[in-house]
């Protein structure tokens, strides 16, 4: 025999991972070759991010600990996974590559070529169900045969699918002695340490990751349904770890139905969503650059350089878009709803391309995923799957700062200026007297900034750009 190659991408782990469960059944007592390729075409792509990348190191790390402990250790390699793996065949005399399936455009294309590369030395590329939660996620469609493209229909698909078994962590691991290879440092890997930094990041790997969704099926989760859209509230914040692999979708969902009740059906349909987005960009390509609906393609968006920055810089005027653009910066996250609010203000109020906020997104989140973000961003736009009009998705962010954060709890904490404001003025903080103003030490203008725009302007702006746009088609 000789050893089997397991190719780790996006699912860095040993518990329930179908491909190292193939790996070891073909490797037998060769043992298996687990693999990670840095592919700097990806890492320094357009969607490059110091953060992600750095998050990704440490659950490297975490995985090659867990791996040593079982008996074996990761190899690294880089450059084109084509070139590297078929070299690793070379020199091992493998004879088989398992891996997890993609789903983008980009993945699918990268395991055409590596499978041609393998062939060419001797092996093949066998995939594995394993990032999603369902084993056959292309094969859920529409009575007709078509794939889904509304998510309520998908979803009753999706629950009824029968799901696989979960496969438990291997007792014992071998690796056959080899070039290893080292992990790599942030900075080898082009990256800017100062631009990685976060605070209060979750610790990395699967450990961490399996514990903290246990921590979260345990309590926590009975109180989603009733608090979710509390923009200060605490959430599963295992949307990192289900984004590198480090956390089985599968074993997530598992412990979520152990659980009846609202809360528990409601998460298992937030699960759903992933699932969704990546059966979307299976089917549809295009999504990762284009508008899903193409009457939407020749939107007139608008070239505003100051007020993209304003954006970015939670710097608009609006507590609650301001909050949510500063917890971005400082900690790599945003509650979902907060990303519908500024998603909303940059397309709907601002104007300006979805692509400018799913860039910003994909630079500064820690769980960032092209598809799982591009279908947010289509979505709050109006341009995806989503048959609902576009005026279902103009988020008024006063109205939303006061439905969702109506203690203001989330504002102060990340509007450290808004402090002294009382509750009433909040969510308008610039409709304070001068008085008001100097007992609350906040100036408008001075302390904290002006509006940008006015909503309801831009709210009647935005609907006629959305119905010509329409019309034109």
């Amino acid at each position: 025999m000789a050893p089997a190659i397991l190719w780790y991408r996006r699912d860095l782990r040993v518990h329930d991972l179908p491909a190292l469960a193939a790996a070891i059944g073909d490797g037998g007592d060769d043992g298996v070759i687990p693999v990670f390729c840095f592919d700097d075409r990806l890492l320094g792509g357009r969607f490059a991010s110091a953060r992600r990348t750095w998050f990704l190191l440490q659950t490297l790390q975490a995985l090659d600990t867990r791996w040593h402990e079982l008996g074996g250790r990761l190899w690294f390699r880089r450059g084109d996974p084509a070139e590297q793996l078929a070299e690793v065949v070379r020199e091992t005399g493998a004879t088989v590559v398992h891996a997890s399936e993609e789903f983008s455009g980009f993945g699918r294309a990268r395991d055409a070529r590596v499978g041609a590369a393998l062939a060419d030395a001797g092996a093949q590329l066998d995939l594995h169900p394993g990032v999603a939660i369902a084993s056959r996620l292309g094969e859920i469609r529409t009575k007709t045969g078509k794939p889904h493209t509304v998510f309520t229909p998908f979803s009753k698909a999706w629950a009824d699918q029968p799901r696989r078994e979960l496969i438990k962590a291997p007792s014992a691991l071998h690796t056959p002695r080899g070039q290893r290879g080292e992990l790599p440092t942030l900075k080898s890997l082009g990256f800017d340490a100062t631009d990685a930094q976060v605070d209060g990041p979750p610790a990395a790997g699967e450990i961490a990751a399996v514990d903290a969704a246990k921590r979260w099926a345990s309590a926590p989760l009975a109180d989603y349904e009733s608090r979710r859209s509390d923009l200060a509230a605490v959430t599963s914040r295992l949307s990192a770890h289900l984004h590198l692999g480090a956390l089985s979708p599968l074993l997530l969902e598992h412990l979520v139905r152990e659980h009846t009740g609202r809360s528990a059906t409601t998460y298992r349909t937030e699960l759903a969503w992933r699932d969704f987005y990546l059966q979307v960009v299976l089917h549809h390509p295009h999504v990762a650059r284009l508008e899903f609906q193409a009457r939407y393609r020749e939107l007139a968006w608008e070239d505003d350089p100051e007020g993209l920055e304003a954006w970015q810089q939670g710097r608009t005027g609006y507590p609650v878009v301001d909050a949510a653009m500063r917890e971005l910066a400082a900690t790599g996250y945003m509650h979902n709803r907060a990303r519908m609010i500024v998603a909303s203000f940059l397309t709907k109020d601002l104007h300006l391309d979805w692509r400018h906020g799913e860039h910003w997104f994909m630079r500064h989140l820690l769980d960032g995923d092209l598809a799982s973000n591009n279908g947010g961003w289509q979505w709050t736009a109006s341009t995806g799957t989503d048959p609902a009009p576009y005026f279902r998705r103009m988020f008024n962010p006063t109205l939303q700062q006061k439905k969702f954060d109506p203690s203001g709890r989330y504002v102060r904490r990340w509007c450290p200026e808004l402090a002294g404001v009382p509750d009433k003025h909040l969510a308008e903080p610039w409709k304070m007297t001068p008085d008001e103003q100097d007992d609350a030490g906040c100036r408008i203008g001075y302390d904290y900034p002006e509006p940008i725009v006015d909503h309801a302007v831009e709210r009647a702006r935005a609907a006629e750009r959305y119905q010509a746009a329409a019309a034109a088609v």
